[in-house]
């Protein structure tokens, strides 16, 4: 008999679990503690399994999101994540059949795109996503980054430690503010907050208390909030030598960023500061007096992005200035290919319509995603192949509406 593919039942759950964290190199056996904890956070009609004689061999699922775009805008998009299958099990289709099923669905629910954090490189861009958002990491040498560790705190404001109950109320609005300014962002649940301060523990994986510090305005306003946790080394001949690993550094003013950046580098005994997965174009290196000191630990995609209406997606963005643009795209699926006209005013508002004229420039669903919230060239692309100029001056014609400001990021997994 084939593999079953179906939505999961209750009943189904802790064989899924299993699967899932044997796949991900994770002890497979999965208490019924765990289960029920993880239960809540799962839609069980947007998850799948496939299943060979009871075992389950495949995993998938996804759950609702909102996705910051270009000028403040926020768009449905179907978030994917868990997505396994089985060493014993590959090239049989069956990441493919899920896949299929879930993008056909979350067009049909309305969802503008789909977004996902890709494990691999080489997987997803045959199913229409492109690498939307990177991250850059860096490992901080502090007593060599040339600033003074007497920092004494901002001139304006003031940053003050926190406990996790003081955040769970505080967090949640400073986000909601922090997100709408950042393209690449997505919402975070009340779940999110529960787990991030210690409301609620997976069995599996006991929780570790992290260090929280606020950044407050003049006013007193709540601005930025970063998190982090030490990792103490041995103190040879007596000379301190701690690690300091940022967590979540989220800010809504430059004020509150640069504040939160000279705490976490004027921390006593702290001799490397591990930023943490950061936006690509962070201020970071360049706060320093020495940027040098900042060495690149990655640089890599992070947030995958595939257009499942078109028109929605691209009309839900701002672009920089007028312009007028009619795109061909290729789409394998036949979720969102087709001819259309991009049509943007003197403030970035756009009018997306289907047409028959002639392209402007051609290139597959995945290139889009790729494009969508203004990272990549469009010339770069064309220079590689992906993208075909139909009409000179096209190319940098797009590149100009497209790109962004700073780039953009997604500062959560999901």
């Amino acid at each position: 008999m084939s593999p079953d593919l179906r939505t999961l039942a209750e009943s189904d759950l802790p064989e899924w679990l299993r699967a899932l964290n044997n796949a991900f190199l994770m002890p497979p056996t999965v208490a019924p503690e765990e289960v029920a904890a993880r239960r809540p956070g799962i839609d069980l009609e947007r998850t799948q399994g496939v299943f060979d004689e009871g075992r389950c061999v495949a995993t998938f699922r996804s759950m609702p999101r909102e996705l910051t775009v270009p000028g403040g805008g926020l768009l449905a998009a179907s978030a994917v994540t868990n997505v396994s299958v089985t060493a014993t099990h590959r090239r049989r289709g069956l990441a493919t059949r899920m896949m299929s099923r879930d993008l056909t669905d979350a067009k049909e629910r309305g969802e503008a795109v789909a977004i996902l954090i890709a494990a691999e490189y080489p997987i997803y861009g045959r199913y229409g996503f492109g690498p939307a958002t990177w991250i850059n990491e860096w490992d901080v040498d502090v007593p060599r980054s040339g600033l003074d560790r007497r920092w004494a705190g901002p001139a304006e404001g003031r940053v003050d430690l926190m406990t996790p109950a003081e955040v769970r109320k505080i967090g949640p609005e400073l986000h909601e503010r922090v997100r709408r300014l950042t393209p690449g962002a997505i919402d975070r649940t009340d779940r999110w907050w529960d787990l991030d301060t210690g409301q609620l523990v997976f069995p599996s994986n006991p929780w570790k208390e992290l260090f929280y510090a606020v950044y407050r305005d003049a006013a007193g306003r709540v601005d930025g909030l970063a998190t982090y946790t030490i990792k103490e080394h041995r103190w040879s001949n007596k000379f301190p030598n701690v690690t300091l690993e940022t967590g979540k550094l989220i800010a809504a003013s430059p004020a509150a960023e640069l504040a939160l950046w000279r705490y976490l580098l004027s921390v006593d005994w702290v001799t490397e500061l591990k930023s943490g997965y950061r936006a690509p174009d962070d201020i970071l290196p360049l706060l320093l007096g020495d940027p040098r000191a900042a060495r690149t630990e990655t640089n890599a995609d992070f947030m995958w992005l595939r257009v499942l209406d078109t028109p929605r997606a691209l009309e839900a963005r701002t672009y920089t200035g007028a312009g007028s643009l009619v795109l061909d795209l290729h789409d394998a699926a036949d979720l969102a290919g087709g001819r259309f006209r991009l049509e943007t005013d003197a403030d970035g508002g756009a009018v997306c319509t289907p047409t028959r004229d002639d392209a402007d420039l051609s290139l597959d669903i995945a290139e889009l995603g790729t494009l969508y919230l203004g990272d990549e060239s469009v010339l770069r692309l064309t220079a590689l192949g992906r993208v075909t100029e139909e009409r000179p001056g096209a190319a940098t014609r797009a590149d100009t509406l497209f790109r962004t400001p700073r780039r953009p990021w997604t500062p959560d997994g999901f």
